[in-house]
């Protein structure tokens, strides 16, 4: 019941913050940086590499939903937020390394994903793309919460291992290995729907 009954409350404090951007109140960008400043921070930290490229993606993001809201409404402001910090990430991320790799649990992370994911520069792999984004999200779907909430932190949020080891309270070869079984059975699964 606590659960539903913080949710309701995250929803609230969501829609006044997207009403303020819709009234063009300055105050939205102060209430977002409040409710999700320190978590935007670290997803781009993790994927940027520095604390300054972090701040300037958390200000990139800012812009960004000043100039979508209105006409943007999003339903879930907190993930469209959460979307926009991390896109902007990215982009920084693949402009300093246009040429060479390093830095970041971005790398890390890639890497050992990439054996599942192959990522590839052709319009057959673009065309695919959604198939493969709905089947890692059905995927999550069947994984105990436990697990999902391990494979999103390194993959989606870039936490290290150390960082996820920590916040879970586990060892860092707990982590590893966890990891390791729940990307077997994505490639397994992958392998299955044919989109390997």
């Amino acid at each position: 019941m606590k659960a539903q009954t913080r949710k309701a409350v995250d929803a609230t404090n969501d829609n006044a913050i997207i009403q303020l951007f819709e009234e063009r109140n300055e105050q939205a960008l102060l209430e977002t940086t409040g409710r999700y400043g320190a978590l935007c921070r670290s997803i781009a930290r993790n994927i940027v590499g520095t604390e300054e490229d972090a701040e300037e993606c958390l200000n990139d993001a800012l812009f960004g939903a000043w100039n979508a809201i209105p006409p943007a409404r999003p339903q879930n402001f907190g993930a469209y937020f959460l979307t926009l910090v991390r896109n902007f990430a990215l982009k920084k991320y693949a402009a300093a390394h246009a040429e060479k790799r390093g830095g970041g649990q971005m790398t890390a992370a890639l890497d050992e994903i990439s054996e599942i994911l192959a990522s590839g520069e052709n319009v057959e792999r673009d065309i695919d793309r959604r198939s493969m984004l709905d089947a890692v999200t059905r995927f999550l779907g069947t994984l105990p919460d436990h697990q999902r909430n391990l494979f999103v932190r390194r993959y989606y949020h870039t936490s290290s291992i150390a960082e996820i080891a920590e916040l879970f309270e586990m060892s860092e070869s707990n982590v590893k290995v966890t990891l390791s079984r729940v990307r077997k059975r994505l490639r397994d699964q992958l392998r299955k729907e044919g989109l390997l």
